[in-house]
């Protein structure tokens, strides 16, 4: 199995309310639409370093960012 790095984007896009910014709102979809359809064909990991940054800010969005990567 492969594996792919996720860095804090990607995290971040996945638990961002929706954007009004066209450009940003088809990142999140195409995002959203990965995590979803294709991310169970590889080995998810992730740094020390995007853990802090997803930890970072505001709590509540913390809390939903660190869930979103409770099993990498």
């Amino acid at each position: 199995m492969q594996t792919v790095y996720v860095e804090t984007s990607i995290i971040s896009y996945l638990a961002a309310n929706p954007s009004r910014d066209l450009v940003v709102a088809a990142h999140q979809q195409i995002t959203r639409d990965w995590w979803q359809q294709t991310r169970g064909r590889f080995e998810l990991y992730i740094s020390e370093a995007v853990l802090a940054e997803i930890r970072s800010g505001d709590p509540a969005a913390g809390t939903k960012r660190l869930q979103l990567v409770r099993d990498i």
